[in-house]
């Protein structure tokens, strides 16, 4: 029989269930129509926030009432069909749901012993990805809380490599006292790869890069580096960069590993990039990724599953179990695959339910179809920005980025640039949609990515008109 004090509990949680619901079906209806972002100052959020530490509790409940009504100010509209900032996908409803079972059942997905179902799902998960982007069978992988940590996973196991050919054990020995570990790159690598060599100790300004022209490494240049290399290598490539779009020649850097004498890994970040790969209408721009020694890439993007999610592929599974090699008497003996000898982390949080039900829910053609709607929007938008006077496309939209700037009538650069800082926040506090900032070949920008699944023409009406608006008001 179930106690008194369990019923209540029972009742109290699922109170808190029920207001937890209603507070995000509320906020969902209201993408549609939702400014996208209220931009609220940090003193703001500050004064909303901030108190002490409570000294007594309170209803859970009315805990998460009280939270949404003091933080709504600054929650954005990012799961919405008008957020086009970063490269951020949205929540399809078989991952919202699959997060959310997630949640309640609290599985540690760091060993199989610790739960089963969480293991096999994301063995499967991983399984599908590879057939989804025509990557090998037999490659090793497992997901993460984004490309970053999918970086960092893919580059562990390219220093343990490279130091395997140098003669010592990268994970068991350390890197001091031994022959440095060189990485090369192009000019456009993303800020998460660079961020990795210096947490692995390989060293942010010891990276050696690449003219990229256009976006896309120049492989003159990239083998001028590597015959300066005597040794072994690791190559990063992009699929593709972040500001434009453009991807790497990986075809051509694979042939390039495959030259360098004292031997080469290459290692891909396919952040976004690598999802064109589920479209024969794109899947030539990443041509010869399956050529690669290890590949990142974000399922909180183009798969569009909650944060955090992405997933990490390496060819040579002895070499990354290798990097991650640690035991203990507490974690020894399990009958199946323990995700933890992938990955840094030895506890993990069950991101493999989202991933499984959105994969099921949209499978092979819904994903196919979320890609090529997702091109065809940010196409349709380039197209806009083309034709019309004031407003310049920065570099052909390759895939689902769009880089265009303001032009500012009689001012200088310096001031171009700052008309352009200055519409990105008017673009942002206007609240029909929502970009981010950059610089292109030293022109101060704006950024569109278009990559959640529920993006229509009429949001990219939306965001034209937006645009537009702006131009038209600091312009005159």
């Amino acid at each position: 029989m179930r106690s008194e004090s369990s019923s209540t509990a029972a009742a109290v949680t699922e109170q808190a269930l029920v207001r937890a619901h209603a507070l995000a079906s509320a906020f969902l209806q209201s993408l549609p129509e939702r400014p996208v972002a209220a931009l609220p100052s940090p003193d703001e959020m500050a004064a909303a926030l901030d108190e002490p530490l409570p000294e007594a509790g309170c209803d859970p409940a009315a805990a998460i009432d009280e939270w949404f009504a003091r933080a709504e100010r600054g929650i954005t509209a990012s799961p919405g069909p008008r957020f086009f900032g970063f490269v951020t996908g949205g929540v399809t409803p078989a991952a919202l749901a699959g997060d959310w079972l997630a949640s309640a059942i609290d599985q540690n997905a760091g060993l199989w012993a610790s739960s089963p179902a969480a293991a096999q799902t994301e063995l499967v998960v991983l399984r599908w990805l590879k057939e989804l982007f025509g990557l090998p069978a037999d490659w090793a992988g497992a997901l993460t809380s984004g490309a970053t940590m999918a970086n960092l996973v893919g580059l562990i196991a390219a220093r343990q490599w490279a130091g395997r050919q140098l003669g010592f054990d990268a994970a068991g020995d350390g890197l001091a006292g031994q022959p440095p570990i060189p990485v090369v790159s192009s000019t456009e690598i993303h800020l998460s790869a660079v961020k990795c060599l210096g947490t692995l100790g390989l060293g942010r300004n010891q990276l050696r890069k690449a003219a990229a022209p256009g976006g896309s490494v120049d492989i003159a240049a990239m083998a001028t580096l590597l015959r300066e290399v005597a040794g072994p290598v690791i190559i990063v490539g992009n699929a593709a960069e972040v500001n434009t779009g453009q991807f790497d020649d990986i075809a051509a850097l694979a042939d390039l590993r495959d030259a360098h004498p004292g031997g080469a890994w290459l290692h891909v970040d396919g952040a976004f990039g690598l999802f064109a790969s589920a479209s024969p209408r794109f899947a030539h721009l990443g041509r010869g990724i399956e050529r690669a020694d290890s590949v990142a890439s974000d399922a909180h993007k183009w798969l569009n599953v909650p944060y955090d999610s992405g997933f990490a592929f390496v060819r040579d599974a002895a070499i990354l179990r290798e990097a991650f090699a640690a035991g203990g008497a507490y974690v020894l003996g399990n009958a199946g695959w323990d995700p933890f000898t992938h990955v840094p982390e030895m506890s993990r949080r069950f991101r493999g339910l989202a991933a499984w039900c959105a994969l099921k829910a949209f499978g092979r053609q819904g994903y196919r179809a979320v890609v090529e709607r997702c091109v065809d929007n940010a196409a349709a938008f380039a197209r806009w920005v083309e034709a019309t006077p004031g407003i310049e496309l920065m570099n052909p939209a390759a895939l689902n980025i769009v880089c265009f700037r303001i032009l500012g009538r009689g001012r200088d650069e310096a001031a171009t640039g700052e008309l352009n800082r200055t519409a990105v926040r008017a673009i942002q506090g206007d609240g029909r949609a929502f970009v981010t900032g950059t610089v292109w070949n030293g022109h101060a920008a704006i950024r569109a990515a278009f990559d959640n699944w529920q993006t229509t023409l009429d949001d990219v009406a939306l965001l034209q008109g937006a645009v537009a608006d702006v131009a038209r008001s600091l312009s005159g």
